[in-house]
């Protein structure tokens, strides 16, 4: 990977949960190549040490740290391990969510007569399952909240630091089926606003990328069949966004560079931003 440009992050130490997937994979070796010290964030440290392995042998600094973004002990010794390895945290990159197939309606409208089935094998409205809810809810809100207290002392304390978190195009308008992610990606929104307004004065800027439609290892099986062709729910996808494509993980790069650097974007703070192919802003007509 070659980033589209530079911004001089030396001396910067980032830290990026849900550091080993696609999308955020490709943001910690961007981070990287403009010289940030990165700590690669995740449950499975097997595959946060790929990326991190991949960001040194590229002749950048990385580690990589096992921790659950929902476990405060989990997030404060992962931050103790970063600051004693590579200083204290600049930039933190709050990437961990998902979704979860119990929090989700197998339709995306309700049929009346489908409530009558009670030998029904998938999901209507009435049968959202409230762990599934909790799950989404927790994992893409408290799973940007908590690291943000862990990691986040010291850059109040040092007056200077920034937060970058990663919202969805379901956080603006939900998506059909997805209710619990989608609340749970507007609740980032409104978070990524109240923290910039909250950290101001102590030097931290707060902003989200809002990233349109890729394709990742979570979301592969609902967008293409086996054979690489595209599903239903794919195709209607890609007739609402105006570029007709999905996103490439390095479509992010430039929009996070500017962000988190203070030259270029040291006056924006509670600013989320589409990278969407012009999905939001297309009415379907």
């Amino acid at each position: 990977m070659s980033v589209p440009f530079k911004v001089d992050l030396n001396g910067k130490v980032a830290v990026v949960t849900g550091g080993s997937g696609v999308l955020c994979s490709a943001m910690a070796i961007a981070l990287a190549e403009c010289g940030a010290a990165v700590a690669v964030a995740g449950r499975n440290l097997e595959k946060a040490q790929l990326i991190a392995d991949q960001i040194t042998a590229a002749g950048g600094k990385a580690m990589a740290v096992a921790c659950d973004v929902l476990e405060k002990a989990s997030l404060d010794a992962a931050n103790e391990a970063v600051e004693r390895e590579l200083g204290p945290v600049s930039i933190l990159i709050n990437g961990a969510g998902g979704n979860h197939p119990k929090g989700a309606t197998a339709m995306e409208d309700l049929n009346p007569d489908d409530l009558l089935n009670d030998k029904r094998d998938f999901a209507t409205f009435y049968d959202l399952d409230t762990k599934g809810i909790e799950s989404v809810l927790d994992l893409n809100f408290l799973g940007t909240l908590l690291p943000t207290q862990a990691f986040t002392r010291k850059m109040a304390l040092n007056r200077s630091g920034v937060i970058i978190n990663i919202s969805s195009m379901s956080a603006f308008s939900p998506l059909t089926k997805i209710p619990a992610y989608s609340a749970a990606k507007a609740a980032v929104n409104n978070f990524t606003q109240w923290l910039a307004v909250h950290m101001a004065k102590a030097g931290i800027r707060v902003n989200a990328i809002a990233p349109g439609f890729f394709v990742t290892e979570q979301n592969r099986a609902l967008l293409t069949h086996p054979d690489g062709t595209p599903t239903p729910r794919s195709a209607k996808i890609l007739a609402h966004t105006p570029m007709g494509h999905f996103g490439e993980a390095s479509d992010l790069t430039g929009a996070l560079l500017w962000l988190v650097s203070d030259q270029a974007a040291g006056f924006v703070t509670g600013v989320v931003v589409p990278v969407d192919g012009g999905f939001s802003a297309y009415s379907g007509v």
